[in-house]
């Protein structure tokens, strides 16, 4: 390792093509103002105005309401374009890793108080829902020695349909569509439950198997 560039030690010196992924060096280097950062900027950004959006008028507002949804849809676009960017291009940085899962949080948890507040959803799915998530955020550091439990397919269905109904209690939809919503929250509630279940079972199964290797180590 001379340090010289390629340029000048008689290398092609060509730079990589556009889209291509970055070595492994670069992830300690990327920017606190990447794109997927700025992402998760503009999502927590977005949990003020999108509370005021929704208990404007006293929170029963067609139109407010409508607003509220354009806010909150678009803090999930944010949410899978941001870890896709970042996975995708190396763009993780320490900022990322905490303020991308509090963005999560924040958005959602504060659309489900607001909707139990104003009568529109029961405090009990509420408390299950946050419940779950505050549960395993505590239960990954319990394991985080370990290693990581990555996100399953049950995962990934359980935020589409958490969103999906969360979107639609956010509306003030009427008749079948009113219908629908509380069929959609109920498959959430029931992923929820069941993905947080196999959660704790794996990270148990994690944990005794780190135990195991650290009493054979030793």
């Amino acid at each position: 390792m001379t340090g010289v560039p390629a340029s000048a030690a008689g290398g092609t010196g060509r730079r990589p093509a556009p889209g291509a992924k970055l070595g492994a060096a670069a992830v300690n280097q990327a920017s606190l103002w990447n794109i997927a950062n700025i992402l998760t900027m503009i999502r927590l950004l977005l949990v003020p105005g999108f509370v005021f959006l929704l208990l404007a008028e006293g929170g029963y507002d067609p139109a407010w309401r409508a607003w509220a949804w354009a806010a909150f849809a678009v803090a999930m676009i944010t949410d899978i374009f941001d870890g896709h960017l970042a996975r995708t291009y190396n763009l993780v940085t320490d900022f990322g890793k905490i303020a991308d899962p509090i963005a999560d949080k924040a958005i959602m948890g504060s659309a489900l108080i607001c909707l139990s507040w104003l009568g529109d959803l029961p405090w009990w799915v509420t408390g299950v829902i946050l419940g779950r998530e505050l549960g395993i955020t505590l239960l990954r550091f319990w394991v985080i020695r370990y290693g990581v439990i990555p996100a399953s397919r049950g995962g990934k269905l359980k935020t589409l349909a958490q969103g999906t109904a969360v979107g639609m209690y956010v509306l003030a939809l009427t008749g079948p569509l009113a219908t629908l919503r509380f069929w959609v929250m109920a498959l959430a509630v029931v992923l929820t439950v069941v993905t947080g279940l196999d959660y704790i079972r794996q990270a148990v199964v994690l944990r005794r198997k780190g135990l195991a290797e650290e009493r054979a180590a030793r």
